[in-house]
């Protein structure tokens, strides 16, 4: 009698995961989008692909995910994900410094809806080139104050129908604009930034039966911003 072919041996519980299969971590992601932002700075990428880029890099699930991203950028070209070991030159620099450690800001969608109810956009996240941002009998609220501007303008596209539209921006940036307010206002507080530097913030649109109010936050000053990344300072 023929005896069974042996079954193929199972893949031991531990064995190790391939580095490209490995969970990117927020810090990963993090240091890609970085380099991203320098490429962009030298001119290695335009508006289009670095958007491209950035949003593939938050997205990542695995290192595998990420390398893509710059091996076409020959001072990027090798990026590691190694961790540097225990008692190495890291370590050895120096105590690590004290406070609170600051999570990676939020990739959010560029177009904000409410349309019976309400939608607001606050704390620390990313702000694009566009933003568009639509109250149908509900209320939109957008706080710049906090966020990391990624564009040295962002335009920001109203349309409010029975409904409202706040925008606030932080106190060293330059805010401009105006609209159409039928029926309804259109308040743009237009200020110039003492830096020529300073991010510039359009605010345009259309309130119909409501009103948009667009002004600057006394007292918050935006710290991360594009001037950092295009090596102004």
């Amino acid at each position: 009698m023929t005896k069974p072919a042996a079954a193929p041996p199972a893949r031991a519980a531990h064995a190790p995961v391939a580095e490209a299969e490995m969970r990117a971590s927020d810090a990963d992601r993090e240091r890609v989008a970085e380099l991203l932002r320098d490429a962009y700075a030298e001119g290695r990428l335009d508006v289009e692909e670095h958007a491209e880029r950035i949003e593939a890099a938050y997205a990542a699930k695995t290192l595998g995910d990420l390398v893509p991203l710059t091996r076409d950028l020959p001072a990027h070209r090798e990026v590691s994900f190694e961790k540097p070991p225990l008692g190495g030159p890291e370590q050895a620099a120096g105590p690590r410094p004290q406070g609170p450690v600051r999570l990676p800001a939020r990739n959010e969608a560029p177009t904000m809806l409410a349309v019976f109810g309400g939608s607001s956009r606050k704390g620390r996240w990313r702000v694009g080139s566009h933003l568009r941002a639509v109250a149908i009998f509900g209320g939109v609220e957008i706080d710049l104050t906090d966020a990391v501007f990624e564009s040295p303008e962002v335009v920001i596209d109203v349309v409010a129908i029975f409904g409202g539209v706040e925008v606030k921006v932080p106190e060293n940036v330059s805010l401009h604009g105006g609209g159409v307010g039928i029926f309804g206002g259109f308040d743009v507080k237009e200020q110039t930034a003492a830096d020529p530097y300073a991010p510039v913030v359009r605010v345009k649109g259309t309130a119909v039966f409501g009103g948009c109010e667009a002004k600057p936050r006394r007292g918050k000053k935006l710290k991360e911003w594009v001037r950092k990344q295009l090596g102004a300072d």
